[in-house]
């Protein structure tokens, strides 16, 4: 009889709290780095503290992948209590943080480990974690749920308007995006993970045109996705934003699980104040 599998991710994923609490997932925090100061993402720093001192922050923040240290404690805490491992992480497009956890994987000598790259961020890797706790919830062993997070990949997607280009720019993690860096300023871009990094999808003249497309184009592919359809609603400082996106496309697909999470600190340095996004999961 396999041993049971219990799930890790890092701390860009924003599964919320109580989806956290009840598959059991343990979070691995991103390091947000300010000045002087350094944060453990959503625990030493939540999103509403962070968005607030960036409006007035005369130093921006940084960003670091979570110490190889925090994996292997992770992994060895659950290894010993009986647990294989699957960790499902950023992409390593984004961060070094499936580096990181690939190096604890190979410190640990007793046990089952197994690291997934998502090559996403956000609540799209939390589709793919979720799923993969599920099914471990089932009885699935460590290799099926792998094969379930890698699965997921081809079941998921996530569009996210900015309000500059900016925040994504300076970061380097504007990928194809950069093109349009020129024009940033005149229009609202949509973009979307694709092949591990931001890409850009459509140029949009307007905020609220910028909103309406992005619940057509959601729409449109998980649609396409089959059922059942689950939705994430996700957001940098503008909640109201969000769940107007989320009752929108919720009118349409009919999902039988809908959420609203916060963009976290880390991935909200990159992207900035006013992001705001939604993730889906079709047909699995």
């Amino acid at each position: 009889m396999p041993r049971p599998v219990a799930l890790v991710t890092d701390s860009t994923a924003y599964i919320p709290k109580d989806l956290l609490e009840r598959h059991r997932i343990r979070v691995a925090p991103q390091i947000l780095i300010w000045g002087d100061e350094s944060f453990q993402d959503g625990v030493d720093i939540t999103p509403t503290e962070f968005y607030q001192r960036l409006a007035t922050a005369r130093v921006l923040p940084q960003s670091t992948q979570p110490a190889v240290m925090s994996f292997v404690q992770i992994f060895s805490e659950l290894v010993e209590s009986g647990y294989d491992v699957l960790a499902v992480v950023i992409s390593s497009k984004l961060s070094g943080t499936y580096q990181a956890a690939m190096q604890a994987k190979q410190a640990i000598a007793n046990g089952e480990v197994e690291v997934v790259d998502s090559h996403t961020t956000a609540m799209e890797l939390g589709f793919h974690v979720l799923a993969a706790a599920r099914a471990a919830e089932q009885g699935a062993s460590l290799e099926e749920c792998k094969a379930i997070a890698e699965q997921a990949q081809q079941h998921t997607g996530v569009i996210l308007t900015v309000d500059t280009l900016e925040f994504l720019h300076r970061g380097g993690r504007i990928g194809g995006a950069s093109r349009w860096f020129s024009t940033a300023l005149r229009i609202k871009p949509l973009l979307e993970v694709r092949d591990g990094l931001v890409q850009p999808l459509e140029k949009i003249r307007t905020r609220r045109k910028a909103l309406a497309r992005l619940v057509e184009i959601t729409v449109e592919r998980a649609q396409h996705g089959g059922h059942p359809i689950r939705l994430a609603a996700l957001h940098a400082n503008a909640e109201d934003d969000a769940r107007w996106l989320l009752a929108q496309a919720s009118a349409q697909l009919h999902p039988e699980e809908a959420l609203v999470s916060d963009v976290s600190p880390v991935v909200g340095t990159h992207v900035g104040p006013g992001t705001v996004a939604l993730a889906y999961m079709a047909g699995m």
